[in-house]
């Protein structure tokens, strides 16, 4: 069995490899993702189903493993999605530590109630967010910063305008569209928001992004009122979408509950598994020594 890494130089941050038979087919592969905060990286190992089971899945662990530690995490991060995934986690030193309930709602015949609330507006906008409202989104995006993560080693990144452009071009690059709907407050700064990812084809299902309330601005519905504007507005410039998807924390009761009022409906759950980390011995760069890269 060979492992070879896989080369992006625009993105420093991520890593692959690709693990091939001596016969050059290919068996599977690894992704590691490391945070601009904190020391918690995020994994990703696929494996063949007819290569499951005879070691190379661990040898893609292993490999990435050495390259964590060499980068400074202390921790991996892993949502298992394909059969028998749960089990390599658990044998491989893996545990629990974030249930996710996945929700659907269809769009055939949803048009749920908008609740304005008193003193608020609502913007919505496509793409980039337009320079006068950029520094007051970037002070409301660490509205989502507080919410439940579980036992998970979550550290909130910060934002700037930057960062918010960074994002939005991602999404356009892919041909993507991510509509944001955000609520202004009495004070003219923004008090929460709601972001959707919708398909280039403008058909299937759009993925929620992200939904927040800045803390002294909760408990008056300011979310569900968001989304179900948001839900109205997608329905109108998108007629061919289907279903509109949300993955919520179970311990993110509020939001929960706030989905469940508009018409989703669970389609499945999942587990987020954590790995600790040995801590790198000073001194130790395998990783220039390996020519590890990304991909």
């Amino acid at each position: 069995m060979q492992l070879t890494p896989l080369i992006d130089p625009s993105r420093r941050e991520r890593f692959a490899w690709l693990a091939a038979g001596d016969d050059g087919r290919p068996l599977g592969t690894a992704f590691l993702w490391l945070p601009a905060a904190g020391r918690t990286a995020d994994v990703q190992i696929h494996v063949h189903p007819a290569e499951q089971r005879n070691g190379v899945g661990t040898r893609l662990l292993d490999a990435l493993t050495a390259s964590a530690v060499d980068h400074g995490m202390n921790a991996l991060l892993t949502e298992p999605v394909r059969p028998g995934e749960d089990g390599f986690c658990l044998a491989r030193g893996f545990r629990p530590v974030l249930a996710l309930t996945y929700t659907r709602l269809a769009l055939a015949g949803a048009d749920p109630a908008e609740r304005p609330v008193l003193g608020y507006r609502l913007v919505h906008w496509e793409g980039t967010v337009a320079d006068e409202l950029a520094e007051t989104f970037a002070r409301a995006r660490p509205a989502m910063d507080d919410m439940p993560m579980g036992d998970t080693g979550y550290v909130p990144q910060a934002w700037d305008v930057a960062r918010l452009h960074s994002v939005a071009d991602a999404v356009a690059q892919r041909g993507e569209t991510l509509c944001t709907t955000a609520a202004i407050g009495p004070d003219g700064e923004m008090a929460g928001f709601t972001e959707l990812v919708v398909p280039a084809s403008g058909a299937g299902d759009a993925q929620h992004y992200g939904t927040g309330v800045l803390p002294e601005h909760r408990g008056q519905g300011l979310a569900q009122w968001m989304k179900a504007a948001q839900i109205s507005r997608v329905r109108e410039m998108f007629p061919a979408l289907d279903g509109l998807l949300a993955d919520t924390a179970d311990s993110n009761v509020a939001m929960r509950r706030t989905n469940e009022s508009l018409g989703y409906r669970p389609t499945h759950r999942s587990l987020l598994y954590q790995r600790d980390l040995p801590e790198r011995e000073p001194g130790n760069d395998r990783a220039a020594q390996r020519g590890t890269a990304t991909t």
